[in-house]
């Protein structure tokens, strides 16, 4: 639902993925964004309107992603979504962070513009150690983003992970990503996400943080 950059970008990547994917948009003027070979369907009319919706395809639905400007009109056509059709992979982008935190603990899951645009600047700025990224629902399990001693750079991701019940998922690199192997360098600038035990989050920032040791070159 929303057929602007974001949402036409989303719809024909899935398009062209050979998802069967229907877009809707109350104004008809936006479906210019869909590239011309885009193969799914075009529904004129409001996100959250159960006809526009029906039309659209919901009850056979696997997903439905509410993309529109509109923190409300999303956070509805998700709920109606959900609790009327029964789709039970809906997303809402919400703009304001706090909104999104009420959402998202009423069981939709939200991507709050915003808050995720802010954290990636200051991630890449102000390094800070740090930064879950994921947990698990029972929170046990965590991926996050951890910085490097300036020290690691020119050794092998493996020997990070030696003796830390940790492993590399990927490492960000000049804006893509990359999943380590046994001979992989690490490389000034990188960033290694990180899945560990929660627990094991602090010992593992100050080992990432702090210069290597005798023990782990």
């Amino acid at each position: 639902m929303g057929c602007g950059r974001v949402g036409a970008s989303l719809a024909s990547h899935l398009d062209s993925s050979g998802h069967s994917v229907a877009v809707i948009d109350m104004d008809p003027d936006s479906f210019r964004r869909l590239p011309p070979d885009f193969s799914g369907r075009r529904v004129t009319g409001m996100g959250f309107d159960r006809d526009a919706l029906i039309q659209a395809g919901v009850e056979d639905a696997y997903a439905l992603a509410a993309v529109s400007n509109g923190d409300n009109s999303n956070i509805i056509t998700a709920r109606v979504a959900r609790d009327t059709f029964g789709v039970r992979r809906v997303v809402a982008r919400i703009y304001d962070p706090h909104r999104a935190e009420v959402y998202q603990k009423l069981g939709i899951t939200t991507v709050a513009t915003v808050r995720w645009t802010t954290d990636q600047f200051l991630r890449r700025i102000l390094p800070k150690g740090s930064e879950v990224e994921y947990r698990d629902s029972t929170g046990t399990v965590t991926l996050a983003s951890v910085d490097l001693h300036p020290e690691w750079i020119g050794r092998r991701a493996s020997q990070l992970e030696a003796g830390t019940g940790a492993r590399i998922a990927f490492i960000s690199r000049g804006g893509t990503s990359l999943v380590p192997g046994p001979t992989t360098v690490l490389q000034e600038n990188d960033l290694p996400h990180v899945v560990a035990p929660t627990d094991s989050l602090p010992a593992l920032q100050r080992r990432f943080t702090s210069r290597p040791t005798q023990e782990t070159r």
